[in-house]
């Protein structure tokens, strides 16, 4: 319960937050995990998400600082804000309407 009440402190209200574009925004709370898994459930979470979504990431891996742009470059995504200073590194990632490379194009 505890959680929920920390990431609803952390995301914007409708209507007042700069981030609110009527897509959906994912809180993934990754603090405590060691490489490479915050990158593995992002991916995962990238995979599963709308184009448009808002995924909000929190983290305690400092090296996710490294690996998570990275992934984002791969992937084709947007990183909308990096972490500053401190134990917990929140990224703010939009997923894009990146085109499946399995699905042929018209």
């Amino acid at each position: 319960m505890a959680v929920k009440r920390r990431m609803a402190a952390l995301l914007p209200v409708a209507g007042q937050g700069a981030y609110d574009t009527g897509m959906k925004t994912i809180p993934l709370d990754l603090r405590g995990l060691k490489c490479p898994l915050p990158v593995l459930r992002v991916r995962k979470a990238l995979g599963e998400a709308a184009a448009g979504s808002l995924l909000v990431v929190e983290c305690t891996d400092p090296l996710t600082s490294i690996d998570l742009p990275n992934l984002i470059r791969e992937t084709g995504d947007a990183i909308e804000s990096r972490p500053g200073e401190g134990p917990v590194l929140v990224f703010h990632i939009r997923k894009t309407a990146s085109a499946d490379p399995r699905e042929p194009t018209p």
